[in-house]
């Protein structure tokens, strides 16, 4: 079971209210529906839920928050497409974001009775996507975190997660893992429309690694890519690095038809391209999911 497959059993609490306001238009061209037609509108709701600490079923992870639900990248091959069937939502993956308003403090009831333990932010949302620099949720999760020094593994594509450095700091057990799926931006732009660019991702990871902060870049799922220029890229700023495969192929069949890419689908050809990885990370921790 791969590290997106662990990542996609996570579940958030129940959703109880539903006050919502609509963002602005963003671009994305949304060629198969997964995600948001170009200009079409974000609506961002405020909601409160019961839970926000959840256990976790990921190897080495005891707990996740999610102060989200839904996320704005609107990544193509998002296993976290599920949750829609747990929270009514009908719009397509990338066009709404729910804030869970009431996490921290759930979290700061939650966390007294709860056994120490390390904790992913996040599983199935992007803990740092752009509406946290105005809720600011997952920053004031970490400061109840914080105060209990529960280990934290935190996993973005975004540099908001620069903000928090001053906190990270502080933890005596943190690191933060990026995720870089390719070197390509024309790539990045298919499967990732919407998220950060490639060079802002590896600055992001740059600028935690020259903080003195436990760095890690997570290659998943491997998108086309020139394995050998992406090693060199993310190499002198992370201690360890995570790969992992396209899980669910069929979210993303038609694109890698259309754009004549299928031979980054067949293991053997996956295998040969996961060797150049180790290869140009020798010397570092490498897993393979």
């Amino acid at each position: 079971m791969g590290f997106q497959e662990r990542m996609r059993i996570q579940s958030t609490g129940p959703r109880i209210g539903l006050p919502f306001r609509t963002l602005g238009c963003f671009a994305g061209e949304g060629r198969d529906g997964r995600v948001p037609k170009k200009n079409a509108p974000l609506t961002v709701r405020e909601i409160d839920v019961r839970t926000v600490l959840s256990k976790s079923g990921i190897p080495g992870v005891d707990y996740c928050i999610n102060p989200y639900v839904g996320c704005f990248n609107g990544c193509r091959y998002c296993y976290a497409t599920f949750m829609k069937r747990y929270t009514g939502h009908r719009e397509a993956w990338g066009s709404f974001v729910d804030a869970k308003v009431n996490g921290p403090e759930v979290l700061q009831r939650q966390i007294r009775r709860a056994r120490k333990g390390r904790v992913m932010i996040s599983s199935v949302t992007d803990p740092y996507q752009p509406m946290e620099e105005e809720f600011r949720l997952t920053r004031r999760c970490l400061e109840i975190l914080l105060q209990y020094q529960f280990p934290v593994h935190i996993l973005t594509k975004s540099p908001v997660v620069l903000r928090d450095i001053d906190l990270i700091k502080e933890f005596k057990e943190i690191e933060v893992g990026v995720t870089v799926t390719t070197d390509d931006e024309t790539i990045k732009g298919i499967f990732e429309p919407r998220a950060p660019s490639i060079d802002t991702r590896i600055h992001t990871l740059k600028t935690l690694y020259e903080n003195g902060i436990h760095t890690y870049a997570f290659i998943g799922p491997m998108l086309p890519m020139n394995p050998e220029a992406l090693s060199e890229r993310i190499n002198p700023y992370v201690q360890s690095i995570l790969i992992d495969r396209m899980n669910y192929v069929s979210k993303t069949l038609s694109i890698y038809k259309r754009m004549n890419l299928k031979r980054w689908l067949d293991d053997t050809f996956l295998g040969e391209v996961i060797d150049r990885l180790r290869q140009g990370f020798a010397g570092k921790d490498v897993s393979i999911c």
